[in-house]
């Protein structure tokens, strides 16, 4: 009877331990667009944000959910911190790994993501292989982050677009994982 009781202490000690809280506030900061990139630190927990998603059981991240926001699109690119990376920093020249998804301003829908593919997409930037506003949004971000890009038209496919899931002048919104810099 003593053994039953303490492996039922047990099992309730473990299930106690396993149940926490989740937050899913999020914070929506306004910025000031420069000449140059704007970027927001979120203050939004680190597993989720606002495009965040959340991280799976074994700590590695799922797909994010893209939300665009209300009113008209920026000008200038915007980079939003949703998760600062502890690992090597992207630099000009690098190869890097990334998992992305992408989302159309106007017309709300997702045109494009590595996720859905499970497909991690490989890099070298400043090659000029991807649109600028990757080149300019992912250069700075370190290993493990994850960054919210909004990129206006003249850093992406501008009046050509990008036909059919890209309109033209159409502003896109990226949510990008950094996965490695090597």
């Amino acid at each position: 009877m003593k053994r039953l009781a303490l492996i039922l202490l047990a099992c309730l000690a473990l299930f106690a331990a396993g149940c926490g809280s989740s937050d899913d506030s999020s914070t929506d900061g306004e910025g000031t667009a420069t000449a140059e990139a704007t970027t927001k630190e979120s203050s939004a927990p680190k597993e989720e944000a606002k495009s965040g998603g959340e991280k799976s059981g074994g700590g590695e991240k799922t797909k994010p959910n893209v939300t665009v926001p209300s009113g008209p699109p920026p000008k200038q690119l915007e980079i939003k911190e949703i998760e600062k990376g502890t690992g090597a920093e992207a630099k000009r020249g690098d190869e890097v790994t990334v998992q992305y998804v992408g989302v159309g301003y106007d017309s709300e829908e997702e045109f494009d993501s590595s996720w859905s593919r499970n497909e991690p997409f490989p890099l070298t930037l400043g090659a000029g292989r991807v649109i600028q506003g990757w080149e300019q949004g992912i250069e700075g971000m370190k290993a493990g982050g994850r960054r919210e890009l909004v990129i206006p038209p003249n850093l992406a496919y501008g009046p050509a677009g990008s036909p059919p899931l890209i309109g033209p002048n159409e502003t896109l919104i990226f949510v990008i994982d950094l996965l490695a810099v090597n």
